[in-house]
């Protein structure tokens, strides 16, 4: 039976029966080994390398998504069986890859239902944390596969590609997954609100992932003229993708919580009910005067309701930013943008 830890704003973070993390410890050229402990002042450490995240490794968690969904009524509203059963699938994944997970509760009076996930991976200076979120559930209507399953599974796989390659952190990274967004944000705003205001201060930016899987989708990125959104836009730059703001999901996502806390916000997003300009399907190949996703907050948001090249693009665009905000170049120059999604 899992321990369940509850995050408490301004108390130390409760550890859920974490494991200690099975891949090897990973030293840049230069430094030190296990073998050989002394350093070699001579030497010149290499910058961090980005890895390339596979879409195939996000859609398995996808489709156990769909399969929590098909179990449990058909849907993954928060505080219903399949919103719990994705909760403790995504709960174990991080814990089995050596996180400190912790279980915030949502009460009544903030939700109609769930608990929020907060997952710390180790290392990095704690004064300087940088948040990836995605709001976990669904509504009622259907499985929530690219609503928001796309962005609960992008970020589950950022995190587990973050532990496998286990590199040398300069600031904290943090992954969340939201309860009751589709209720009015409310777990995230719930999260925001009982930050005591010294933890509040050391998050320095948050990277919200809602819908980046659209079928029918463009590249929209959240605040795109931003330092933050920097990190984001630098991988579609690189593999030639031109990229919009998302207007229309503006204040309508858990990045407004944190916006509305003070805190700066960007993301990335496909799209949702709104629809495509000829000028968008000629640069993204789209269908123009079509939603981005016809099965928006329907019961046809499936396994199928994906578009794999959009949904691999979101999650390389998140490790970039992950290693760019967060991960330290060992004093070499700062790690350049993976490559397009395999």
């Amino acid at each position: 039976m899992r321990r369940k830890a509850i995050w408490s704003a301004g108390a130390a973070l409760v550890v859920t029966a974490a494991l200690a993390i099975s891949a090897p410890t990973v030293f840049a050229a230069g430094k030190e080994s296990a073998a050989d402990p002394t350093p070699d002042p001579s030497a010149t450490a290499a910058p961090a390398v980005v890895p390339t995240i596979d879409v195939a490794k996000v859609k398995e968690h996808l489709a156990k998504f769909q399969q929590f969904a098909d179990e449990n009524g058909g849907n993954r509203r928060s505080g219903r069986a399949g919103y719990s059963a994705s909760q403790n699938y995504v709960v174990d994944k991080l814990e089995a890859a050596g996180f400190t997970v912790a279980i915030e509760a949502c009460p009544t009076s903030s939700c109609t239902g769930g608990s929020n996930i907060i997952a710390d991976w180790k290392g990095g200076s704690d004064s300087e944390v940088f948040v990836l979120g995605a709001h976990l559930d669904g509504v009622t209507a259907g499985p929530g596969i690219n609503d928001n399953g796309s962005g609960s599974a992008t970020i589950l796989e950022t995190a587990l590609t973050l532990a496998q390659q286990n590199p040398t952190m300069a600031k904290q990274v943090r992954f969340a997954w939201w309860a009751d967004e589709e209720q009015g944000l409310n777990g995230s705003a719930f999260h925001v609100q009982q930050l005591a205001a010294a933890d509040k201060a050391k998050i320095k930016g948050y990277l919200n992932f809602d819908m980046v899987g659209s079928p029918n989708g463009g590249y929209f990125v959240n605040n795109i003229t931003t330092p933050l959104a920097a990190t984001l836009k630098s991988y579609y730059d690189k593999v030639g993708i031109a990229t919009e703001e998302n207007t229309e999901g503006r204040n309508r996502s858990d990045d407004a919580s944190f916006t509305r806390g003070g805190i700066p916000a960007s993301g990335v997003a496909a799209g949702a009910s709104a629809r495509m300009t000829a000028a968008q399907a000629g640069k993204w190949g789209g269908s123009a005067n079509q939603p981005y996703d016809s099965c928006y907050h329907a019961a046809c948001d499936t396994i199928r309701n994906i578009n794999d090249t959009i949904l691999g693009h979101a999650v390389n665009a998140q490790i970039t930013a992950v290693y760019a905000l967060a991960v330290s170049a060992d004093g070499g120059p700062g790690p350049t943008p993976s490559g397009p999604p395999a």
